[in-house]
């Protein structure tokens, strides 16, 4: 234990250090590439909270390798990175030089995949995948459970395993549903095989290192996603492929295909996206604000999939977005908006076309 750490912790210093990180963080928030508008500020001010709450919860609470657990890294009041509305993440720390069994059932939930992760928006500022496994992988039992190995090397005789790194520092479970209400989420529960799953006691040294995780993810998190954002206010109303390989270096599905984009709308307009959507595990389509958040999917129709979109006799799609519901099918709500971010995704595609887009006036659309 070092004498610093524990002067750190004696005098405040720990704590004052960490409040003057979380301040300076602001600077994203006031930054001149900001939009001056009262609501993208508001958010953002609400998104740092958000983004605390979530690094103190993974870096202070449930941070330990030793004796990991999985807890919900993003949910309907903590977003980021254009969180997915039909997913339900979870994640677990771990280090690359360990061995881990994660246990599990099935459930019915229509995608369930695993990948490992190397960096973190609160060590590296960049989240790598260093391994994936989805559930058309995995070998059930009859009564769709199933036990899985985490490590760098595939141990013999091991039906399910999940790769990793000597730099892997968290396991990621993403769940999407097509179906919210029926469809029965996975359960999934990981501990450490290969010595003692005993938590390390508490310590000046644990807690310092704690706080300036946190701090260097606030910053860097909302940074990086505000410098995505102003990547797609340069064209906007369009959706284009986002780069696969920045997406991957942000922690992305490499099975999945994103196109993000920006949509600017007045009062009285709309923006038309019409795409077919390719053969593919699943798709979606939403809405985000400024900071990448998804809007508020609880109240508001903000999203649509491949169940819950109207498609049209050929099998194309056309969706809707505007301030007010124009009467048409597939219309998502802008929710007080008047510009925003906004990604499709194919999931598990082997074609992958690019969504169309264009502004109309709302006038023109109404029945």
């Amino acid at each position: 234990m070092s004498e610093e750490a524990v002067a750190k912790v004696l005098d405040g210093t720990v704590w004052a250090e960490f409040c003057d990180a979380l301040k300076e963080a602001g600077s994203v928030v006031l930054a001149a590439t900001v939009p001056e508008d009262p609501l993208d500020r508001a958010e953002g001010w609400r998104y740092l909270t958000r983004l605390t709450r979530a690094a103190l919860n993974f870096f202070m609470e449930v941070s330990d390798p030793e004796a990991p657990a999985f807890m919900r890294a993003v949910d309907e009041t903590i977003k980021m990175g254009m969180d997915n509305p039909d997913n339900v993440y979870l994640a677990a720390p771990v280090k690359g030089t360990l061995t881990y069994r994660i246990r599990g059932s099935r459930g019915s939930v229509h995608y369930l995949g695993f990948g490992s992760q190397a960096g973190g928006y609160g060590k590296t500022g960049s989240l790598d995948t260093t391994g994936s496994l989805d559930a058309g992988d995995l070998v059930l039992d009859d009564d769709g459970r199933f036990e899985m190995i985490a490590s760098q090397h595939r141990p013999d005789d091991c039906a399910n395993w999940l790769r990793m790194a000597p730099e892997t520092s968290m396991i990621q479970v993403r769940q999407t549903r097509v179906d919210h209400r029926n469809e029965v989420l996975a359960q999934v529960e990981i501990e450490r095989i290969d010595g003692s799953p005993t938590p390390r006691a508490l310590g000046p040294e644990r807690v310092g290192k704690a706080l300036e995780e946190v701090a260097f993810f606030v910053a860097a998190a909302s940074g990086m996603f505000a410098s995505w954002a102003e990547d797609f206010r340069k064209v906007p109303n369009t959706l284009p492929r986002f780069d696969p390989d920045k997406a991957l270096a942000a922690g992305g599905d490499p099975k999945i295909a994103y196109y993000h984009g920006w949509f600017e709308l007045a009062d009285d307009e709309a923006l038309v996206v019409e795409v077919t959507p390719p053969a593919c595990d699943f798709w979606n389509f939403q809405l985000a604000n400024y900071w990448l958040e998804s809007l508020d999917y609880r109240y508001h129709q903000v999203h649509l999939n491949q169940g819950t979109a109207q498609y049209r006799p050929d099998g194309s799609v056309q969706m809707v977005v505007s301030a007010t519901d124009p009467g048409v099918a597939n219309w998502l709500d802008t929710c007080g908006h008047a510009h925003g971010t906004m990604c499709v995704r194919w999931v598990g595609a082997t074609e992958f076309p690019e969504p169309r887009a264009r502004v109309v006036k709302l006038s023109d659309l109404r029945p």
